[in-house]
């Protein structure tokens, strides 16, 4: 509520439900400060009561990636690029294969016919076709990236972190190392908070790593260090630093990092979008195979890499995908994708921005709730 009006006492409250899991709750925590940012601070903001985990109507069963099939693609319209099986959710590629997941994905979206408001962690320039074919039948409305504002456009003082960190990241260690590298010279490698890799994967990746003979800073949880090659870590300390966990966005802001090698995990595309570092995408199950699809195809800030016959990426598709990223023109081509990337995810959540417009109208929409007055409606 602004300051000066009337019943000052009255103040809208803000009550959100994140799914509880990392990856939901600090994306669902910088949309509250974001939402807060339209109040007076504390004790103001709006009221916020509904799931915002949902998404459109899934068909009921679709499986045209059977093996031997005639037909291994499709094309509808959605204003989505052409995908093919391995470019659709893991839950849906394989169906079957995530049980839970698949029915807690469906469940989301009981009821969704009800709902006032769809809030997307995305902004309109990154997925325009898509959003705009979206508000056609679906009250959507972007408010990403939901990245800290020191990132982007820096309008949230001290807003440098998410605030939730399952594990402990090596501040010291990552940023010492990474201060003595020359610009643009470091591999960052990362597959997240719950993605394992298997042993063999894991030794490929590794000598990838070492034959691309770039500098290189890896993330390897303490659950899958006893994957590493047998002296993995000391053979290649001059060439490169393993880290139990990361402050993620400190290490792609660093100038000395130029290329992510990444599963593609919504939350680390948005970061490496939002801060213009091309990315080697490696998805490894639900929505990453998608997600790497765009990075490739559609906004071309990144290569995904390719897999053999037994779902391996080989270390030398590894070293070869590093290489096109970080050398040559088709890397400028990307780095320079990159970069526009970036700015128009700062310009997104900056004022005026579209997803600060969004924010901002839902904010005066909800007030009213405090006071007492007819709710008005969103517009389309």
């Amino acid at each position: 509520m602004e300051k000066g009006e009337e019943n000052p006492q009255k103040k809208a409250h803000c009550l959100i439900f994140p799914y509880p899991i990392q990856g939901h709750i600090n994306p669902m925590l910088q949309f509250a400060k974001r939402l807060l940012q339209k109040g007076d601070g504390p004790g103001g903001g709006a009221v916020l009561h509904a799931v915002l985990r949902r998404g459109p109507d899934l068909l009921p069963c679709v499986q045209g990636g059977v093996e031997g099939s005639a037909v291994r693609r499709g094309d509808f319209d959605s204003r989505l690029p052409p995908l093919k099986p391995e470019d659709m959710p893991s839950f849906m590629y394989v169906l079957g294969s995530y049980p839970p997941l698949f029915e807690m994905v469906v469940n989301q979206f009981s009821g969704l016919e009800n709902a006032d408001w769809l809030f997307l962690n995305t902004f309109y320039k990154l997925e325009e076709e898509v959003i705009d074919y979206m508000s056609k039948f679906l009250p959507v409305k972007t408010i990403g990236p939901t990245v800290p504002s020191m990132y982007l456009d820096k309008r949230l003082p001290d807003d440098k972190e998410y605030g939730l960190n399952v594990y402990k990241p090596d501040t010291a260690a990552c940023m010492e190392w990474l201060n003595q590298q020359q610009p643009e010279t470091v591999v960052y490698v990362s597959f997240g908070s719950l993605a394992q890799l298997g042993e063999e994967q894991m030794e490929e990746l590794a000598w990838g790593l070492r034959l691309s003979n770039k500098h290189f800073l890896w993330v390897v949880r303490s659950s899958e260090e006893p994957k590493l090659p047998k002296d993995f870590a000391q053979e290649s300390s001059e060439q490169g630093l393993i880290v139990s966990w990361s402050p993620q966005l400190d290490v792609l802001a660093h100038e000395a990092v130029c290329c992510f090698v990444t599963h593609c995990g919504w939350n680390s595309t948005l970061e490496a979008l939002s801060l213009g570092v091309p990315m080697v995408a490696v998805p490894q199950w639900t929505d990453q195979g998608t997600n790497s699809k765009f990075v490739m195809d559609v906004w071309k800030m990144g290569v995904r890499a390719k897999t053999d016959d037994k779902g391996i990426v080989s270390r030398e598709t590894i070293a070869s995908c590093i290489r096109d990223v970080m050398e040559g023109e088709r890397g400028d081509e990307i780095k320079k994708n990159a970069i526009k990337w970036k700015e128009l995810a700062r310009e997104a959540v900056d004022e005026g921005g579209s997803s600060d417009k969004n924010i901002e109208e839902l904010y005066l929409v909800l007030v009213p709730i405090a006071c007492q007055a007819p709710l008005r409606k969103m517009s389309n």
